[in-house]
């Protein structure tokens, strides 16, 4: 089994004459990328390998949540930004057998096109706030029947979880 775990950055600002690869964070998204990485911490969805795409809120999302995660590989995958879920799958094919979590931090569209097409089973009513929005700072685990990455294919995965900042504040 192959766990795919794909967090979509936290909220960024639009300052003026900052082109879209270089906005950073605003003040709830580095409120909600680190309580997003202590989930994950808390949780045990520890990966193996981040993928993290080259824009500056998705390093800047990382950097917040993976102090709580702690030391893992990590790799810039510039192919990621904004990047179409095919692209993004490309990309998940080609993660090395001995990985068996793989932590993705992106971008929509591609990041919630790529979670429906690849989940086939699983929690229906995450499922169902998934297709709604994959907001910004959103985790979704899919886990893959899969002997290699390579193998991965659309509506063979199972929705494990879908869990949003909005979601964590409103949790007991």
């Amino acid at each position: 089994m192959r766990r795919l775990i794909l967090f979509r950055h936290a909220k960024s600002a639009y300052p003026d004459g900052v082109g879209d690869h270089d906005r950073p964070l605003d003040a709830r998204g580095r409120a909600d990328a680190p309580r997003m990485g202590a989930y994950l911490a808390a949780e045990a969805l520890l990966p193996d390998l981040v993928l993290v795409s080259s824009a500056r809120r998705t390093q800047e999302t990382f950097a917040l949540a993976g102090a709580a995660i702690g030391p893992v590989e990590t790799r810039e995958e510039p192919r990621i930004y904004e990047a179409a879920a095919e692209r993004l799958l490309g990309v998940v094919r080609e993660t090395p057998d001995t990985v068996r979590t793989l932590l993705v931090i992106g971008h929509n569209p591609g990041m919630e096109d790529l979670a429906t097409s690849l989940v086939g089973f699983g929690d229906r009513y995450a499922f169902a706030r998934l297709r709604e929005k994959f907001p910004t700072a959103a985790i979704a685990v899919i886990d893959l029947d899969a002997e290699s990455w390579a193998d991965v294919v659309p509506r063979e995965g199972r929705l494990e979880r879908f869990v949003t900042p909005k979601g964590l504040a409103s949790a007991p």
